[in-house]
């Protein structure tokens, strides 16, 4: 009988403390991410070809627009909170290096995966997971720990060496 009251004394204070967590918001909680249980890869959820040439060379800079979501099973489309977009007013596209890995060049890369073999005009939603964004750190404040996301990626522009200078 002496196992008895700690045994309660600590399962009581393991739901108080799963009683306390988990509002998913203001408050300050901790906001923890949702999985969409993506084995580690990107998964493209729709897409619509574009023109052209595909976003395929390894150094090739590209323009890009995009808007992003917090992945939410019960959201439509998964799209749950969205964190960022160049895509308000006055947004410039994304420009960035395939495979680059220093900034401004570098993108996570999931969405750097996410633009390989698009072309010109092409759309795509993917879901990138939390282990090719931003894994355990996330962004405190906007990208919770282990949170997968989903972007929606239009490829406006592949620029060729010969364009690299003000637009590229």
């Amino acid at each position: 009988m002496k196992l008895s009251f700690p045994l309660a004394a600590a399962f009581a204070a393991i739901l108080s403390l799963t009683a306390c967590g988990g509002g998913g918001g203001d408050g300050g909680s901790t906001m923890v991410g949702e999985s969409a249980n993506l084995g580690g890869k990107i998964k493209i959820v729709s897409d619509s070809a574009g023109t052209g040439t595909a976003a395929t060379v390894t150094g090739n800079r590209v323009q890009v627009n995009y808007t992003g979501w917090l992945y939410s099973a019960t959201a439509a489309n998964n799209k749950g909170k969205q964190f960022d977009s160049n895509m308000v007013a006055g947004g410039k596209p994304l420009l960035f290096k395939i495979d680059g890995t220093t900034p401004p060049e570098s993108v996570l890369t999931g969405f750097n995966q996410a633009v390989l073999g698009m072309k010109v005009g092409g759309k795509r939603t993917v879901l990138i997971p939390a282990s090719l964004a931003y894994g355990p750190a996330g962004i405190p404040g906007t990208i919770p720990s282990n949170a997968d996301l989903v972007f929606d990626v239009e490829l406006t522009k592949i620029c060729v060496s010969s364009e690299v200078g003000k637009d590229c």
